[in-house]
């Protein structure tokens, strides 16, 4: 085991805590257009207008208040208003705003405050839908037991939901634990969800509340066969975080990719929106049982592992931080890094070995989620396979919990059912063979993995101090993270952030963690 200075990393706890606390408190005055969708969504307004455009009705409806200046005060009271005021359902008097066939009354100056007891009783029916979602969870996995960690981690990627039920199937026939259904490249940067199922998926499969459905339902009908609980995964960040967070909730994902600054660095969302969206969307996760995965990998593939692991311990320390905040608890925070040393560099394997096993040491009850190597990998798939053999070794040698298999082609095509069951293959043979290596393997005191680890720790606990003296906000724009500059003032979605009113009002927040 790693000799690691028990006192700095308490120490990095600490600073990680009171970063994350100082952006939390500017939080508490925000609210942003992607959450007021996410709580009418939870209330149960889930269509779509009926002409070929098939906008959502929650966008519908937040934009109008949206331009009648009166977002501020929260969608729930106001939706709740319209109902009486309108006197039909509320997909008939969406279409008729949607239409122009009626008008928004004068909201100016409308007492709402009456309807809140009845949202109240609205958002516990609703968050009891979300509990026996979770309740059904927790009874398979009773009934079959826990799988054994690693995890095998299984992306599908068609673009076409039924294709992607199909290859799923398969994964989990040849072993997958985890079926984590890739998004449509680019869907974090739309500012609605799509409507229904999809099949026009580029790379990815569009994120929907039927594909949800649809893949859940599959799964548990294959685990029934298979005599074992298969999870889910998706997606539950960019635009439509916290939207993401309440169809995931409703229909039963296990896991949501969801980081606290990814949208940030890699999609340019303002800054400000991602953190409110965030924190919102973990509440609602925290309340169904998901783990999260954050996004610590993807520093890796824009900057250096050899020169920059310190920076994704760094965040993995203020990520979990901010899942703290949102009532996460550790078992639910599946804190990201990766296999990404460069293949050129003497002695790679022992310094990927020493990152692996700092992060665990560092967030012992947390399920790290590590990933497969991909900036380094070329269209030679046999070596591929060679380095995602030494990744799963790194992956048992060091107790990862949620290992995201290696494809021969990663990064290269949408891999095939072949590469995928190969990958596989190679997976089990591994943690297999070297089931009990851990056991019998010991660390040198002066050797190579421990002055790694002493080193990227104590750079890790240098960098937490200063952002602490700096602040997050300027950390982020000078481009500490990742090698990516971003501007508080700036990226998309900037319109749809507002400071709440003095009658703002959320039905879900008294309930949520």
């Amino acid at each position: 085991m790693l000799k690691l200075n028990d006192i700095v990393i308490s120490e990095c706890h600490a600073l990680a805590a009171e970063i994350a606390k100082d952006i939390f408190d500017i939080l508490q005055r925000k609210s942003t257009i992607g959450i007021e969708r996410a709580v009418l969504r939870l209330l149960g307004i889930n269509g779509a207008t009926s002409d070929e455009l098939r906008i959502p009705h929650v966008n519908v409806i937040c934009d109008k208040l949206q331009k009648a200046s009166v977002l501020i005060n929260g969608t729930a009271l106001y939706v709740e208003f319209l109902n009486e005021h309108f006197n039909t359902s509320a997909e008939q008097w969406i279409e008729d705003l949607y239409s122009n066939r009626k008008s928004l009354p004068n909201l100016q100056g409308i007492d709402i405050t009456k309807y809140k007891d009845s949202l109240v009783q609205k958002a516990k029916i609703a968050l009891n839908k979300i509990s026996e979602q979770s309740s059904v969870r927790t009874t398979s996995l009773k009934q079959h037991g826990e799988q054994t960690t690693p995890w095998l981690y299984v992306i599908v990627a068609t673009g076409n939901i039924h294709e992607d039920l199909y290859q799923a199937e398969l994964a989990a026939k040849q072993g997958a634990d985890v079926i984590a259904v890739i998004r449509s490249t680019a869907q974090s940067l739309l500012d609605y969800v799509p409507q229904g199922t999809t099949t026009e998926g580029v790379a990815g499969t569009y994120a929907t509340q039927e594909n949800f459905r649809l893949m859940r339902t599959h799964l548990d009908k294959v685990g029934k066969e298979l005599g074992r609980y298969v999870r889910l995964t998706n997606y539950a960040s960019g635009l439509c975080m916290a939207e993401m967070a309440a169809l995931g909730a409703l229909e039963r994902l296990d896991m949501m990719l969801s980081d606290s600054m990814y949208g940030i660095l890699y999609r340019d969302i303002n800054m400000v929106r991602t953190f409110t969206d965030q924190h919102f969307a973990r509440r609602i996760q925290a309340y169904a049982g998901i783990i999260i995965n954050t996004g610590e990998d993807n520093y890796l593939t824009t900057s250096e592992q050899f020169d920059e692991m310190h920076t994704v311990l760094t965040s993995q320390f203020i990520n979990r931080q901010f899942a703290h905040l949102s009532g996460l608890k550790d078992e639910q925070i599946g804190l990201g890094h990766a296999f990404e040393m460069d293949t050129e560099v003497e002695n790679g394997f022992l310094l990927s070995m020493a990152d692996a096993l700092l992060s665990r040491i560092c967030f012992p009850d947390c399920p790290l989620k590590y990933m497969p190597p991909t900036k380094h990998i070329d269209g030679n798939i046999f070596f591929a396979h060679v380095v995602n053999t030494l990744f799963n070794l790194c992956s048992i040698g060091t107790g990862q919990h949620i290992h995201l298999v290696g494809i021969l082609s990663e990064a290269i095509h949408i891999p095939y059912i072949h590469e995928r069951m190969l990958a596989i293959q190679n997976t089990r043979y591994v943690f297999n063979y070297f089931k009990d290596f851990p056991a019998e393997f010991k660390i040198r005191d002066n050797g190579i993995i421990q002055h790694r680890a002493v080193d990227v720790l104590q750079k890790a606990f240098h960098l937490l101090q200063q952002i602490k003296q700096e602040g997050l906000i300027s950390t982020i724009e000078a481009g500490k993270f990742g090698g990516i500059s971003r501007s508080i003032y700036g990226g998309k979605g900037s319109e749809g952030v507002f400071d709440k009113s003095n009658n703002y009002f959320n039905p879900f927040e008294k309930f949520l963690p």
